[in-house]
């Protein structure tokens, strides 16, 4: 009979080796290589984008304000340990920046962007662990397909409105260069090294 597999604690993220990204989901040790030059510029520049905007107070001309933009934050979750690589909470919820490595309220916004390495983790496991712990707003970038998924968490079922979502989330999404919406995409994606 196999022995059951030991579940990781934090003691294994402080022990990974520092050029990796560890994560703890559903007990199971990840460990990532450091993003690529290419992931780190598609992130580095839609931070530095939502910053601007956002990272302010609210009524902060001339931008809209309200938010704590906050780079690969360490976020605990019971004993899930993920590292998104971009969140954002709006300041009603919380008020300062904890003086912590780690954060334990639940992000309003965040951002994956994906790599060939991480795309199925950040899709599946990462994704449950968002929806359970009650994340509105979910981007995922796609920097070689040029493509944003958003996804939103639905309203309560009963809402005709959700009909068509079943899992959970809505769905949609963006390829650069179509129509309004791709046009930031564009932006991103130039920055990054496409053309």
């Amino acid at each position: 009979m196999a022995e059951p597999k030991r579940k990781a604690t934090y003691d294994d993220v402080l022990a990974a080796p520092e050029h990796q990204v560890a994560e703890i989901l559903d007990g199971e040790l990840f460990l990532s290589p450091r993003p690529t030059a290419r992931h780190a510029t598609a992130t580095s520049a839609l931070g530095g984008d939502l910053s601007s905007a956002f990272h302010r107070p609210k009524g902060d001309p001339p931008r809209p304000g309200g938010w704590w933009i906050i780079d690969e934050p360490e976020l605990h979750f019971g004993a899930d340990v993920v590292v998104p690589d971009i969140a954002g909470w709006q300041r009603d919820r919380m008020r300062r920046i904890p003086d912590a490595a780690w954060l334990e309220l639940a992000p309003d916004w965040l951002c994956e962007t994906l790599s060939p390495s991480t795309a199925r983790i950040d899709r599946t496991r990462k994704l449950a662990i968002y929806a359970r712990e009650g994340v509105r707003h979910v981007w995922l970038v796609d920097p070689l397909a040029r493509t944003l998924e958003v996804l939103a968490a639905c309203r309560p079922m009963g809402d005709r409105r959700d009909a068509r979502r079943r899992r959970g989330r809505a769905r949609r999404t963006v390829r650069c260069g179509r129509g309004r919406a791709g046009a930031p995409l564009d932006r991103l994606s130039a920055r990054c090294g496409h053309s």
